[in-house]
């Protein structure tokens, strides 16, 4: 006799959402099915017990999948079944992986699988809202080391009150539409595309967003009580040497904050310093000594150059490249430089490039949208191409990945707002942003190219859109922080947040909000909407209109 534990989250609108564990996907560390109305969804996750030899990240794989058979549909094609991941579910994918990824044990480096499937569908609510929860819940009836539980929500804005979690007909009447993920203390992670709304409605938004979370998260938390899984596994991923640890701090930290601070514009000089450091170290070692000790040093050192980098913005304000917290590098752009498309811009910031073309059709080049629950045609289309020679890397291009996915996605949201109705302008519209050099924030200079590329094609938008990435270090209090503007590459790989706000001069049209930390102070929050907002009226302003005006 099977004996499932069952918790239900009251929402306070009359709907309510379920927990169930113990009766489906057993062998699983973790499973939860998760129910709202006639909407089902079954997170699983599991574990390795051991780390691989030599991992020193978080080896976290999140799968999201919709099965047809949840809305009574087949499968399009010859092949009738599911096939490859749809951009939504790709999409949804990044949306929990972004949100769980940081609070797992930065010693933990166990490889984790989690799995979301849709095994039914009403049509009503909207399946992309549940999974963060869905997944947390899995890994809060686990015993995988987690600093949990999170949730995640849609918040729309439909006649100026704000809904959480709304149905797909009343998606369609809202001006503001944003994911929002968070514990029960802090928010780590939001996206979503809005109507130009100011930055206090988007913080009222979160703050309405947070306070629904509290209450998914106090109720994960009963449920690993009543499932007894409040003591996680044991594990040791990491063997050290305090007294290796030591001796390459004492021996390269000063060098490498000499780097920090030095000023250095060029990316890879910088970096190519920065490894002279710890090869110079190395040289005192045998090659046996080495091949016991040298991914050791490795980790040791890639600590040294993140103390350094960091402590250098904190204690003196200096950034890798000289600039100011609040300076933008550089940005030069021309518009018109391909002959070929019917328009065509570059966007230049500091040590990151696109080149965006615009092409027009008819309404035959229309996408056509045939996923489980959503169907019809897209006019506009943006893609993102990210090849390996832009960070200098020589390795093939294989294929489209998730981040380009994820990142042109972002683009597209911001622009959707300012183009023509379909009235206004027949036409369909695509949009490629290529991505030719990358050192930080290549998302917001697509946007940014992807305006001045639209505006040379003819296409009548509303208002220019422009983006920018804010990044943040952080110390050892709450009031011991920094808010760096135009992060680039380092600062985005070993700062605190990557927070990129677009926009037109009149309010936020999209936004991503990335965090490595366990969550965001509202002061920090504010800061870094209120630099955002004069950074991309500056790139507006001062740079944009002088390449193409109108």
């Amino acid at each position: 006799m099977i004996n499932p534990i069952v918790k239900t989250i009251e929402l306070g609108d009359g709907r309510t959402i379920t927990l169930e564990t113990g009766k489906l996907a057993k062998q699983a560390d973790g499973s939860v099915m998760l129910r709202m109305g006639n909407t089902m969804l079954l997170a699983t996750v599991c574990a390795a017990k051991d780390a691989v030899p030599g991992t020193d990240f978080m080896p976290l794989q999140v799968e999201y999948k919709e099965k047809f058979a949840a809305f009574g549909r087949f499968p399009g094609g010859f092949t009738k079944r599911e096939g490859r991941a749809s951009d939504y579910e790709i999409l949804t994918c990044r949306l929990v992986d972004r949100a769980l990824r940081p609070l797992f044990p930065d010693n933990y480096h166990a490889e984790v699988y989690v799995n979301i499937i849709l095994f039914s569908a009403d049509g009503v609510d909207m399946p992309d809202a549940l999974a963060g929860l869905a997944a947390s819940a899995a890994l809060a009836v686990s015993d995988i080391p987690f600093n949990g539980p999170i949730s995640e929500v849609r918040v729309a804005r439909i006649d100026g009150k704000f809904v959480i979690n709304p149905t797909f007909d009343q998606l369609e009447q809202a001006d503001m539409d944003i994911m929002v993920a968070a514990t029960y203390e802090n928010i780590m992670m939001v996206e979503g595309e809005m109507s130009e709304v100011s930055e206090a409605e988007l913080l009222e938004a979160m703050k309405v967003a947070h306070e629904a979370i509290k209450v998914h998260c106090k109720a994960q938390m009963e449920l690993t009580e009543m499932v007894g899984k409040t003591v996680k596994r044991e594990y040791c991923h990491e063997e050290n040497d305090e007294e290796l640890r030591k001796a390459v701090h004492d021996a390269c930290y000063d060098k490498s904050y000499a780097i920090a601070a030095s000023g250095n514009r060029n990316k890879h000089e910088r970096q190519d310093a920065f490894d002279a450091i710890r090869d110079e170290f190395k040289a005192q070692f045998s090659e046996e000594e080495l091949e016991e000790k040298g991914a050791l040093i490795d980790r040791y050192y890639h600590d040294v150059e993140k103390e350094a980098m960091r402590r250098c913005i904190l204690d003196e304000g200096k950034r890798l490249d000289g600039r100011k917290t609040t300076e933008i590098r550089p940005i030069w752009c021309e518009v018109g430089y391909l002959p070929g498309p019917h328009g065509s811009a570059i966007f230049t910031r500091g040590e990151t490039q696109s080149l965006t073309s615009v092409t027009l059709g008819t309404k035959l080049d229309e996408k056509i949208i045939d996923d489980v629950l959503a169907h019809g045609k897209e006019r506009f289309l943006l893609h993102y191409n990210f090849p390996p020679f832009s960070t200098g890397e020589a390795k093939a291009q294989r294929g489209v990945g998730r981040r380009e996915i994820g990142h042109g996605a972002l683009a597209e949201r911001a622009l959707v707002p300012v183009l023509p109705s379909e009235d206004e302008f027949p036409y369909a519209i695509r949009t490629v942003s290529e991505t030719l050099e990358s050192n930080g924030s290549t998302s917001q200079a697509s946007i940014c190219a992807s305006t001045m590329s639209l505006m040379a094609a003819g296409v009548p938008i509303k208002k220019p859109v422009a983006g920018i990435s804010c990044g943040l270090v952080t110390g050892d209090t709450d009031d011991d922080y920094i808010v760096l503007t135009d992060i680039q590459g380092l600062e985005d790989f070993f700062g605190d947040m990557d927070f990129k706000v677009a926009g037109t001069h009149d309010g936020i049209t999209a936004i991503q909000m990335d965090i490595k930390i366990h969550g965001l102070t509202r002061p920090i929050v504010e800061e870094a909407i209120a630099r955002t907002r004069e950074a991309r009226v500056y790139i507006m302003d001062e740079v944009m209109s002088k390449a193409i005006a109108e």
